[in-house]
């Protein structure tokens, strides 16, 4: 009864911490974000959304193995 009581108050999953940590290092790099070209420049190709999808999920898999302290593979 005890480990439900503390799980219920405040324990958190590694998956919810990473979701976090994705969220947080996303919103502050602009990660996952597709480019508005400026004035002037203009990228040759611009990325699809399925690029923009798998550079989320490889950014939430390094952040669990950070949260999990594995070593992150480059």
């Amino acid at each position: 009864m005890d480990a439900l009581t503390q799980a219920s108050l405040g324990a958190r999953r590694n998956e919810d911490i990473a979701l976090d940590l994705l969220k947080f290092v996303a919103a502050t790099t602009g990660a996952g974000k597709p480019t508005t070209p400026s004035t002037g420049f203009t990228s040759p190709t611009s990325p699809k959304p399925e690029e923009h999808v798998t550079e989320l999920l490889n950014l939430y898999s390094r952040c669990l193995k950070a949260v999990e302290g594995k070593e992150a593979e480059q």
